[in-house]
């Protein structure tokens, strides 16, 4: 009888398609995990990997124990969930990360009548650019995460959330471009901009600005400080809309014209098993 605790292992060698990698997600020594593995294709006598220099890839009777594999943790999962349904004092922590972004007052509100449901279950709040969020995903300490795009990896799932954040530009309201209702996408490219760590870098996929680069003098990966940049004339900040009070500041925000905006997703690792209150709030986010 296979042990469930090896179905969870060998679906996290899957998901990272790399024995250390893999290891550091479920803290436990590569030479531990790489044992058990051995021993689980010694125990179903078939040869599950093909173990490369820096990658592992899935034989096809590992492709076939993957998706058996991947079936069996659900309904193990659909069942603990279902014992757990009926239980009024349900219990526990559930960690989420979450980018900058206005879909946040959506979550909030769920979570407010999941709290008043489940006064017991703590919820925990990270936030941070993609990439810090993605880390915490990846090294267990995020159930799941609010992002934008996505980013398409096969180790993680995405649920649309079927909403949208558009773009703009924060400038000064005293500067000549807070005369118009919006700005043409053609006059950032003659702009001074300062713009999110993630898309500098390339970690965002946008190619609306074909082959003609911007004039980027600094990045920022929250917003909050970078608007003192651009108070003090130092560049336009790319942003979404909503994210910044400019209320009692020499600030204002126009929107990009044509229209430029992201989709909002949920994003969780492959083959997760989540606690109880986990699933459960991430039900409710399904619905």
């Amino acid at each position: 009888m296979i042990e469930t605790r090896l179905l969870h292992y060998f679906l996290a060698v899957v998901r990272e398609q790399n024995i250390t990698k893999a290891a550091q997600t479920l803290f436990i020594s590569q030479s531990t995990l790489s044992k058990q593995m051995m021993d689980l294709e010694k125990q179903l006598g078939k040869q599950l990997f093909i173990r490369g220099k820096r990658k592992v890839t899935l034989t096809e009777d590992g492709i076939f124990f993957r998706n058996r594999a991947m079936e069996i943790m659900k309904l193990l999962e659909s069942t603990e969930t279902a014992l757990h349904s009926d239980t009024k004092n349900l219990s526990g922590d559930i960690f989420i990360g979450c980018g900058e972004t206005v879909a946040m007052d959506a979550i909030a509100e769920l979570m407010a009548e999941y709290h008043q449901q489940y006064p017991d279950v703590k919820l925990h709040i990270y936030s941070g650019d993609a990439d810090a969020v993605m880390e915490r995903i990846d090294s267990g300490l995020a159930d799941m995460g609010l992002l934008l795009g996505p980013v398409r990896q096969e180790k993680y799932d995405y649920l649309n959330l079927h909403q949208r954040d558009i773009y703009g530009l924060l400038i000064p309201k005293d500067c000549e471009l807070a005369r118009q209702e919006t700005i043409n996408i053609d006059q950032l490219k003659s702009l001074p901009m300062i713009i999110a760590d993630q898309t500098f870098f390339g970690h965002q996929d946008l190619d609306w600005f074909g082959e003609d680069a911007l004039n980027v003098v600094a990045t920022y990966n929250l917003i909050y400080n970078a608007t003192f940049l651009v108070e003090h004339g130092v560049g336009y900040a790319l942003c979404f809309d909503r994210l910044v009070n400019t209320d009692g500041r020499n600030l204002v925000f126009r929107p990009i014209s044509p229209e430029l905006s992201v989709g909002l997703y949920i994003v969780t690792k492959k083959y997760q098993v989540f606690s109880p209150a986990a699933q459960k709030f991430y039900e409710r986010l399904k619905a």
